[in-house]
């Protein structure tokens, strides 16, 4: 991979928070926060973040976990828990002010993607921090508990969701959707594709990887960042 990631700490909240950073060739472009699922700082995040540099973005992924990561979903489901989202969203601010922050990135908004439960602190970090996030993109977003307020949140939203995702259906996605509108007027673009959760993992140990699906769902968070950002 050309640019390797490189290792970054940021301030949050009087702690240290850790993540990789990655940049474009071009060495500048709008920022954008991806955030884990609920295995960790893995190497699909990872890629996920050298992807968006490839297309010009400044990612950085943050480690929500302090470097654990795991491949069994009763343990990734515990750290989950374990994993204040107070605590998280304190770390995720941070991460939006470093790349805000930095030389590389242009503008005075940043995106967020997550992924699982990443896709749920993506909602919960676009209504804790408003108009600092430009545009939001969770995947199959699931969070441990009952989302925050709504009402502070300004960024448009596209959400990727699998009609037989067990963690996230597609009736409780809309039931997300039209309370997301009633708080903060914003109306998601959550779009349901024919496939389980985790459908953009390849490396997923659900066995419900979708290329064909995983596909769409890339080229149009890709056309929606760029639009918005």
């Amino acid at each position: 991979m050309d640019n390797p990631l490189q290792n970054v700490t940021f301030p949050s909240n009087g702690r240290t928070a850790h993540g990789y950073l990655a940049l474009p060739e071009s060495g500048s472009g709008p920022g954008v926060v991806v955030i884990q699922e609920w295995w960790g700082l893995t190497a699909h995040i990872a890629d996920v973040a050298h992807r968006l540099a490839a297309e010009g973005f400044v990612a950085l992924a943050p480690d929500l976990y302090g470097g654990a990561t795991t491949h069994d979903a009763d343990e990734a489901g515990r750290l989950m828990q374990e994993l204040p989202v107070d605590q998280a969203a304190t770390d995720l601010a941070g991460a939006v002010d470093f790349l805000l922050g930095h030389e590389a990135v242009t503008g005075d908004k940043v995106g967020a993607v997550g992924f699982c439960m990443g896709g749920g602190f993506v909602l919960v970090l676009a209504a804790q921090q408003g108009d600092k996030i430009g545009a939001a993109v969770p995947f199959y977003g699931v969070l441990g508990e009952d989302y925050p307020s709504f009402a502070n949140l300004t960024a448009p939203l596209l959400g990727h969701f699998g009609e037989e995702d067990e963690m996230a259906p597609p009736e409780a996605v809309e039931e997300l959707a039209e309370r997301i509108e009633d708080e903060s007027g914003v109306t998601p673009d959550f779009r349901i594709y024919p496939s389980g959760h985790a459908f953009f993992n390849e490396e997923n140990h659900l066995g419900t990887y979708d290329p064909e699906q995983a596909l769409k769902a890339w080229s149009a968070t890709r056309d929606f960042l760029r639009a918005n950002l």
